[in-house]
Order: structure tokens, then C-alpha cells, then sequence
């Protein structure tokens, strides 16, 4: 089975992502010579390692019936100046006030299994061409 995504080009330094009905716009920043319209591809790449843990958190609650009410989910990426890359990932949940301890580390284990995360763990083969 394969995902399709197509990817148009609407003006300046836009990029636009189509997958079945839903587009996700990308911009770089004004700095970068953009709009700073949208986010730029890779703050979307960081923000989907925090929002795939957020899920995993948010699931495991609604499936033991367990209230998110003041639940949070925070991600820190730290950068290395030398490499010019993200070195390292801390994402830091927020548990709600009345959180069962019992789950405290079955909740950590599931944000652990976190699908965008395995595929940096083992990441896919990738083939680029033009035509």
C-alpha cells in the first residue's frame, strides 16, 4: 500500500502539501526569504514527533476513561551549533491533576510508541528522482 502525497508550488517560497481532501500549507519564515505565511516544513516535522506523543498520551486516557482536563504536552529540542541539527528530544507530559499513579509509566510507554518516532528509529529507504 502507498501513501500519495502531491506537493504544488503556489508563489514565493510557498510549498503545499495535498493528501486525498486535506492541504498543508509550508512557508519559510521572513528571514528565510518567505512570507512566514505558514509553518516551514520542519517545525511541522518537530511538531509531528510532539503531536504523535500527544496522541499516544491522549488515547491511553480516553481508553482507560481517565479525564485530560489539564492535561499538556510540552517538546524540547535542543540544537547543536556544530552539527546544524536537533542532537536531542525531551517531550515533558503534563499530567492531569487527579492522574492515576498506577499509569504514570504505562503512559510514558505508550507516548514511547509513538508511530513518527519508529520511523526515525528505523527510517525508510529513500529514492529521489526528477523526470
Amino acid at each position: 500500500m502507498e501513501k500519495i502525497i502531491t506537493i504544488n508550488f503556489p508563489g514565493g517560497k510557498r510549498v503545499s502539501a495535498q493528501i486525498g481532501d486535506r492541504s498543508i500549507e509550508t512557508d519559510q519564515s521572513i528571514e528565510s526569504g518567505g512570507e512566514g505565511s505558514a509553518p516551514e516544513p520542519f517545525t511541522l516535522f518537530l511538531a509531528s514527533l510532539a503531536t504523535c506523543a500527544g496522541y499516544y498520551a491522549l488515547q491511553f486516557c480516553l481508553s482507560r476513561n481517565i479525564s485530560t482536563l489539564g492535561m499538556s504536552c510540552k517538546a524540547a529540542f535542543s540544537y547543536d551549533e556544530q552539527e546544524h541539527r536537533y542532537t536531542s528530544a525531551r517531550i515533558i507530559l503534563t499530567l492531569p491533576r487527579n492522574f492515576p499513579e498506577k499509569y504514570r509509566d504505562a503512559i510514558v510507554r505508550a507516548m514511547d510508541s509513538c508511530a513518527v518516532k519508529k520511523h526515525l528509529l528505523q527510517p525508510p529507504k529513500f529514492e529521489i528522482t526528477a523526470g
